[in-house]
């Protein structure tokens, strides 16, 4: 039984909710394993090609790097030092403060990071399988899903 504060959801509801986002978390998490693919065409890890992703939208200290990748700082030192050694990042001292370093793309590095981005844009075959109406319904139903800037 549902009362007042149960909300407009049935009990049928909820069930198809969980077979939905089971579906979805499928197709995106375990359905076409694209970390792997990175991992495997760009020779380096899932992580690194992050932290690349990351620096695409312009230069970034240390400190900002670290938070973005939602790590520890060694880390991110640990990370960077291999990228630059691979030639895909450049470090140079913060302008307004010597202690700081800031990381900047490389042309090789921006080429991995667009790499990257090309092969996670890219739709799962299954995705691509379905009819044109389906595909549209699909659609309108996950512009619903979106959250609301307002």
């Amino acid at each position: 039984m549902s009362d007042a504060t149960d909300g407009p959801m049935d009990v049928a509801e909820p069930d198809a909710a969980v077979r939905a986002w089971a579906t979805m978390c499928d197709l995106v998490l375990r359905g076409e394993d694209r970390r792997k693919e990175i991992t495997d065409t760009l020779g380096i890890s899932f992580f690194r090609a992050k932290a690349l992703r990351r620096l695409r939208g312009g230069p970034l200290t240390m400190r900002e790097l670290t938070a973005r990748l939602s790590t520890e700082k060694p880390y991110t030192t640990l990370v960077v030092d291999d990228l630059e050694q691979r030639g895909y990042v450049e470090r140079s001292v913060h302008p307004e403060d010597r202690r700081s370093k800031i990381v900047s793309l490389t042309p090789a590095g921006a080429a991995v990071a667009r790499q990257a981005d090309e092969i996670l844009a890219r739709p799962p075959r299954s995705l691509l399988a379905l009819d044109p109406d389906e595909l549209a319904a699909l659609d309108r139903i996950m512009a619903k899903l979106q959250p609301s800037d307002a």
